[in-house]
């Protein structure tokens, strides 16, 4: 009976793994920018065109020699100048064009652009304690709000996936503009009273995203950075 009953098992899970290979999916790769040397001197980096540092350049090589055997059909990238220097080894080294676009940029921090963490705090210290409890409907003097970033980012992210519809995507951005699309993947944005949530993403640290057509969101990987060690 027992032999019987798992061999039923074994029969279904073999048929409901055969359908599930059988649906389409997409693969959608979001990538972190390398170091920058905004990041090294700890300043906000938002719209400002600050470029890697030489950790930065290695951590894009080595990301770039990580991804470059997985069949990749487009390369993303924000138009700032650390995610496209990010970008440019791995389009290097599959031949693909890097598709350039503000949509996913980081966050505009406004006036406190350039500074520090600390020098913000002293000098914008209503501006720096919005950001610092994820105040999602805030805008930041000079900036943009989290809303404003979801409303750009992930507009330009769905049409991006319809164009690619069965392929793998990479998409070079911004920790502040990985976590936002992230949560929009995840359906954990479509409260109209939004708890503040951060998922944080390191230094070319990859998330990998399974998303079928019938609606199915499968994460394989947040944030992996083995690839850097």
């Amino acid at each position: 009976m027992i032999l019987a009953l798992l061999c039923s098992y074994l029969m279904n899970s073999d048929r409901d793994s055969k359908a599930e290979d059988q649906k389409t999916r997409t693969t959608l790769l979001l990538v972190r920018h390398g170091q920058s040397e905004g990041n090294a001197e700890r300043r906000f980096g938002g719209h400002t065109a600050t470029p890697l540092s030489t950790l930065g350049h290695e951590q894009a090589r080595l990301t770039a020699h990580a991804l470059a055997s997985e069949s990749i059909t487009a390369i993303y990238s924000s138009d700032l100048q650390r995610a496209v220097q990010t970008a440019t080894p791995l389009a290097e080294l599959t031949g693909l064009t890097i598709h350039k676009t503000a949509a996913f940029r980081e966050r505009s921090v406004g006036v406190m652009e350039g500074l520090t963490f600390e020098e913000a705090a002293e000098h914008h210290p209503e501006q720096y304690a919005a950001l610092l409890r994820r105040d999602f409907e805030h805008v930041l003097q000079g900036g943009e709000s989290y809303r404003q970033l979801l409303d750009r980012a992930t507009q330009k992210l769905d049409k991006t996936i319809t164009q690619h519809h069965g392929g793998t995507i990479v998409v070079f951005s911004h920790t502040g503009t990985i976590c936002i699309l992230a949560l929009h993947l995840m359906g954990a944005l479509d409260s109209p009273e939004l708890k503040p949530i951060w998922l944080s993403s390191s230094n070319c640290g990859i998330s990998r995203f399974d998303l079928r057509d019938d609606g199915f969101v499968r994460v394989t990987a947040f944030n992996d950075t083995r690839h850097l060690l």
